[in-house]
C-alpha cells in the first residue's frame, strides 16, 4: 500500500534499524515526484553509511540532512535546508522516529538517574515538538493545495500533509500491568506517554489545517533497542506501518495504532 505515499517525506533517526527501513522502502515504492529527506546526527559518520549508500541507489530521491533532535540549532538548521529544497510544494508527510532510549535494559529505577530521564526526554518528546512546531508552515502549504478527487469528504490523509509519531505500546498507561515485567525502562515509557499527549494535542490544534496526526506503534522489532529475541524484523514492521499510514483519514487522527492498524488503548 505504500505507493499510495507520495510528495515530500522527512523521516528522522534514519542511519539504523526502523528509520533506515523506511527510507529504503519509501524510496522503492514512491513515485518519482517523491522526495524523501532522511534526517540523520551524523551524515558522514561511520554509522551513516548504509544510509549513504542508499542514497547513491537512488540518486536524486533521497536528501540526507544533519539532524540532532535533541539540539535546537540543528533542528533549525534542518529546518532551512528542508525549506529552501522544498519551496512553494510544502512537507507532505513528517515522520518523528528518532529515539533514544537511557540506561541500558532492563531500565530499573534503581539504574535510573535524573540524567536519562531528562535526556531521553529532550530527544524523544521535546525533539519532536519543535520540528512539528518548525516545519508546520510547510505542512501548511502541503494541506492548502487542491485535495486530489479521491480525498474529497475525507480531508486528512498521508498523501495530503500529516504527522506520524512513532510510539511504542509500553507507553501505554492502561497496557503497563502487562508490560512492565518485560522491560521497566522508566525514561522510554514515560517520554513515549508523554509524545502521545503530544500527538493528541496537536491532532486537536491542526485539524482546522487538515494536518493528520497520528501515534504508531512497529511492533517489537529486531533492532539496536529491540534486541534479538524481538520477533519482528524492521521489513515487516515497515511494509505494516507504510500500509497503515496510506489508509489513515480524519478518524485515526489523535489516535494510537500498531503497525497492523488495530488501537491501543492510552
Amino acid at each position: 500500500m505504500s505507493e499510495r505515499l507520495k510528495g515530500n517525506i522527512l523521516v528522522t533517526g534514519t542511519n539504523r534499524g526502523i528509520g533506515l527501513e523506511l527510507v529504503k522502502q519509501l524510496a522503492e515504492k514512491t513515485g518519482e515526484e517523491s522526495h524523501i529527506y532522511a534526517c540523520c546526527r551524523e551524515p558522514e559518520g561511520v554509522r551513516a553509511e548504509a544510509l549513504r549508500d542508499l542514497a547513491t541507489q537512488y540518486p536524486g530521491k533521497i536528501t540526507i540532512i544533519k539532524l540532532d533532535t535533541s539540539d535546537e540549532d540543528s533542528i533549525s538548521g534542518a529546518v532551512r535546508a528542508v525549506s529552501k529544497q522544498i519551496g512553494a510544494a510544502g512537507l507532505n508527510l513528517l515522520i518523528n522516529n528518532a529515539a533514544i532510549n537511557k540506561p541500558a535494559l532492563p531500565g530499573s529505577l534503581a539504574a535510573t538517574g535524573k540524567k536519562d530521564m531528562m535526556e531521553v526526554y529532550e530527544t524523544n518528546v521535546a525533539g519532536p515538538f519543535l520540528l512539528v512546531k518548525m516545519f508546520l508552515p510547510l505542512l501548511q502549504r502541503a494541506a492548502e493545495r487542491d485535495t486530489p478527487e479521491k480525498d474529497k469528504g475525507d480531508k486528512m490523509s498521508c498523501r495530503r500533509s500529516a504527522i506520524i509519531n512513532i510510539s511504542t505500546l509500553i507507553s501505554s498507561i492502561e497496557k503497563c500491568p502487562e508490560t512492565f515485567h518485560m522491560a521497566q525502562m522508566y525514561p522510554y515509557r514515560t517520554s513515549k506517554a508523554a509524545l502521545n499527549m503530544l500527538t493528541r494535542c496537536q491532532a486537536e490544534e491542526f485539524k482546522t489545517h487538515n494536518i493528520l496526526v497520528t501515534s504508531i506503534h512497529p511492533g517489537w522489532v529486531r533492532t539496536e533497542m529491540g534486541g534479538e529475541e524481538a520477533p519482528l524484523t524492521t521489513q515487516d514492521s515497515v511494509v505494516g506501518m507504510l500500509s497503515v499510514m496510506s489508509s489513515l483519514s480524519n478518524k485515526d487522527s489523535g489516535m494510537l495504532l500498531d503497525w497492523q492498524g488495530n488501537m491501543i488503548p492510552w
